[in-house]
């Protein structure tokens, strides 16, 4: 199949070059150009590593990098290979973000709220407690000036971001004792990173960072009270539901957690066009991979937890109320100590409140009907 260069630019800013034709137009070209009257040239190759902060094949996430990978590799014909790391491999977890800034390594597989504590906006490109979901976060990134701003935070630290994936609403967490009011959070010790666990802290509750590996044990041994991790599919997997009695919903803290795939700038600059907008078009399939891959998984194993006896509990409202309200306080306290966070907010609740009414009447509405 042969398709010029401006019909494929244009098809993929437009959106009419479909991803099959996409892989037929980069793998069914030659190896190599054909010869001119100078001779035959090369088109120079690239040989990247990505590290992750993800264990190594962890279920989804993981298995989303090198779905990534091997896509960039074929649609690119060779000419960009990237090998990937799981977290600890080639650095540890939590310094994904240093190595990919200092060029040490081409890109990194992470999620934005990891590093709060380099750049205070960032958890907004990722999770906001009571915020938006998936798809709203998606089209806010796309189409309402995110990615723009996204870029804009990143730039400094010489890091190009693209999304990676999406989690989709989380759990709220595995706990040892009903939660039926407010009270029930002070002095909760809970496994809950980012601002979910700053509005715990306002709840009375103690956040605690623990390492993925290091939940079940804290759980079993009462090290922490409660933990919240991703969603049944990746909670059952843990074993929580042995160990933990209570599972609650919704997961007001994590409603469309984002993952990025952060790329050394120097490193995207130095591509060619082409290998830029394969990079664009991969990371689009493995936002919708991975989401479509989470959504499908959670079902089943939420399905098979109910089975097991799992009990199952939505927060009471006044509980959800309350957290609601803690978390418009922290999310003041950000975006006044922070300027270039109060912009990102402002962009970010200007394109909330119209879905938010819409969706009222169209997926609200909708679930509704359905109970």
């Amino acid at each position: 199949m042969k398709i010029s260069r401006k019909t494929f630019f244009k098809g993929l800013a437009a959106g009419t070059l479909g991803l099959p034709l996409l892989l037929r137009a980069c793998t069914d070209r030659p190896s190599s150009p054909a010869p001119s009257a100078k001779g035959s040239k090369q088109l120079p190759a690239y040989t990247w590593k990505m590290t992750t902060t993800w264990p190594p094949n962890f279920p989804i996430m993981g298995e989303a990098c090198q779905l990534f990978a091997d896509m960039v590799a074929k649609m690119s014909a060779g000419r960009l290979q990237i090998r990937v790391y799981g977290g600890g491999e080639l650095a540890p977890p939590l310094e994904a973000f240093e190595v990919v800034r200092s060029g040490a390594v081409e890109m990194a597989s992470s999620a934005s709220y990891y590093w709060a504590g380099k750049i205070p906006a960032a958890p907004l490109f990722s999770s906001v407690p009571f915020g938006m979901n998936a798809q709203q976060l998606m089209c806010w990134i796309i189409t309402g000036g995110g990615q723009e701003l996204w870029d804009e935070m990143y730039k400094p630290n010489n890091i190009k971001p693209l999304l990676g994936g999406n989690t989709g609403v989380q759990m709220g967490g595995w706990f040892n004792k009903p939660i039926e009011t407010l009270a029930d959070l002070k002095g909760l010790k809970m496994r809950i990173p980012g601002l979910g666990g700053k509005v715990l802290e306002k709840a009375g509750g103690s956040p605690i960072l623990l390492a993925g590996s290091e939940l079940y044990t804290g759980l079993e041994r009462g090290i922490i009270d409660a933990a919240e991790w991703i969603g049944p599919y990746h909670d059952t997997l843990m074993g929580f539901h042995e160990i933990a009695r209570y599972y609650y919903a919704p997961g007001w803290q994590e409603t469309g957690t984002s993952l990025e795939y952060i790329i050394n700038l120097q490193a995207y600059n130095d591509l060619p066009e082409d290998l830029q907008t394969i990079l664009q078009a991969a990371a689009a399939q493995s936002y919708m991979w991975s989401l479509a891959r989470m959504e499908a998984a959670n079902a089943r194993a939420f399905a098979e937890l109910k089975q097991k006896g799992v009990v199952v509990k939505n927060f009471p409202q006044p509980v959800l109320a309350q957290l609601r309200a803690y978390s418009e306080q922290v999310i003041a306290e950000l975006t006044a100590k922070d300027a270039f966070a109060a912009r990102v907010y402002d962009s970010y609740q200007n394109f909330r409140r119209p879905m938010v009414d819409y969706s009222a009447i169209s997926e609200k509405m909708y679930y509704t009907a359905l109970q």
